[in-house]
């Protein structure tokens, strides 16, 4: 038997942690690992003591139509980067790797296309994450360099960039 590789094995743990999502549209998992230990893991559901979408039975998002990507500010959920974010310590953080596995809700299949959104993006910047690293399919991956978000920023007007 071949012995899975370490990002891989990282991003089949991230996978594990997204079964406790409780969103209605998209499940994501992440976790944050640093010098080959795992220092926090996080998954997009409701800031704690809050209903959630799964307790409610309804996505306000979806409700009113609201295509995947926009109107975040409408979302219950705290996403999966920010809570593993927020669970470790930044001392932890710098120079680490964050893995992210997205599944969707509905039908079960690995998001092909996940990422992480433009406030996970500066979440992951301010907390010294070096890398970042996609689960694209079981055995397919993308890797992300934080260095390049940083280089390509998403937050200024093209005219500007």
């Amino acid at each position: 038997m071949a012995r899975i590789d370490k990002e891989n094995y990282y991003l089949d743990i991230a996978e594990t942690v997204l079964e406790r999502s409780t969103c209605l549209r998209r499940c994501y998992g992440a976790i944050i690992v640093k010098n080959d230990e795992i220092v926090s893991t996080g998954y997009n559901g409701a800031p704690r003591g809050r209903r959630n979408c799964g307790d409610l039975g309804y996505c306000t998002r979806e409700a009113m139509n609201i295509p995947s990507g926009e109107r975040y500010e409408l979302c219950r959920s705290v996403h999966a980067e920010a809570n593993a974010i927020i669970s470790a310590a930044r001392s932890q953080s710098i120079g680490a790797t964050l893995y992210l596995a997205g599944r969707d809700a509905k039908t079960g299949e690995l998001l092909s296309d996940a990422t992480s959104c433009s406030m996970c993006r500066r979440l992951i910047i301010n907390a010294g994450i070096d890398r970042v690293v996609i689960r694209r399919t079981k055995e397919d991956y993308s890797v992300v360099h934080v260095e390049d978000w940083i280089r390509e920023d998403d937050s200024l007007p093209s005219s500007v960039k």
